[in-house]
């Protein structure tokens, strides 16, 4: 797996040359609220605030988006990936997917 110091959102990693492009990478979730989720959540937005419930849930999908690009790219024989970007969709109501995508690429440190 690409290590997470080896991945960037822009087009160069600073103190290495990139040898090969191996192509776009990603890692897809697509995620329901739960109804207690839901009840919950809303019962925080009466106090108004963070709604730490829908926070937690989407850091959580977003990480497991991010790992899976970084497994596609491993598996690629990248080391690291470029480029990276996050985008979600709302696929039908309450369900929505979240991917992570960027250029793996295989780099070599600079002389």
């Amino acid at each position: 797996m690409v290590p997470h110091e080896r991945v960037t959102t822009a087009f160069e990693l600073p103190g290495f040359r990139i040898k090969r492009n191996l192509g776009v990478v990603r890692g897809i979730i697509v995620r329901s609220r739960s109804i207690f989720g839901t009840i919950g959540a809303g019962l925080q937005t009466i106090v108004g605030g963070n709604i730490s419930i829908f926070s937690n849930l989407c850091e959580q999908t977003r990480n497991q988006a991010f790992d899976l690009m970084l497994e596609h790219a491993g598996q690629l024989g990248a080391n690291a990936v470029i480029g990276a970007r996050y985008d979600a969709t709302e696929v039908m109501q309450g369900v929505t997917e979240v991917l992570a995508y960027g250029t793996a690429v295989e780099v070599e440190p600079l002389p």
